[in-house]
């Protein structure tokens, strides 16, 4: 469940986004001051809207505080619609704005995207860490782009490996060709998909040659292919 701390001293706007957000499944910390908001921004929250227009300490002071020890996103709201202001917003560690008056649809689709957007990116930076993938014998170096099965290294293509760490690295989610050729070969490729199908091909009758008996890569027919979670370990 994630959670959002909201920062700003309209008590009713306040109200309004805490029920919605709520109903949600998210959890909402509120905040109607911006020094109570420096506090509360301490119990680690997944993403901060912060009001740019309160007293005694505004939206810009607020973020100056907090930026340098939360990491999470900042969506500052603001009555203010120069270009100067939300520049300096942006400058400031923000990572989206929107003015005042808004539509609450368009706040609650800003908020879900941000959040998506930092879920991905932790996921990205996780995988980053981990240098090494095991199937059963099969292990996969991610540094080195090598693949080995019963400590014998395959000998695969560029490609090949390319395709192999793609599916290892998200086992058990289904890639259509079509995904795999945009990942591998870029989206400016001017080739066809299918030659996927010939890479894996040769992908698995390179593995069956020291492995037989197992099949890593599993073909879900009408959809794509995937490496399978239950040779994992």
């Amino acid at each position: 469940m994630s959670k959002i701390l909201i920062i700003d001293d309209e008590k009713e706007l306040v109200a309004l986004l805490q029920d919605e957000l709520t109903e949600r499944g998210y959890q909402v910390l509120a905040a109607h001051n911006g020094a109570d908001g420096v506090t509360l921004s301490k119990k680690q929250p997944d993403l901060i809207v912060l009001d740019i227009m309160m007293p005694e300490m505004d939206g810009f002071e607020v973020c100056r505080k907090i930026r340098d020890e939360v990491l999470c996103p900042i969506l500052f709201l603001s009555a203010k619609q120069a270009e100067s202001d939300k520049i300096r917003a942006l400058t400031l560690g923000g990572d989206d704005y929107i003015s005042k008056p808004f539509g609450l649809r368009e706040l609650l689709a800003r908020i879900d995207a941000n959040l998506r957007r930092e879920q991905r990116s932790q996921y990205i930076n996780a995988e980053k860490k981990r240098t090494r993938l095991y199937f059963n014998e099969l292990s996969i170096d991610l540094l080195e782009h090598s693949v080995k099965i019963d400590g014998e290294t395959i000998p695969l293509s560029k490609r090949e490996c390319d395709i192999v760490e793609l599916l290892a690295l998200h086992a058990g989610q289904v890639f259509s060709r079509e995904h795999i050729y945009e990942r591998v070969w870029g989206y400016d490729s001017d080739g066809d998909s299918y030659t996927v199908v010939e890479h894996i091909r040769k992908i698995r009758k390179k593995f069956a040659l020291v492995s037989a008996d197992t099949e890593y890569i599993s073909t879900v027919w009408g959809i794509g292919y995937k490496f399978d979670p239950d040779a994992a370990r």
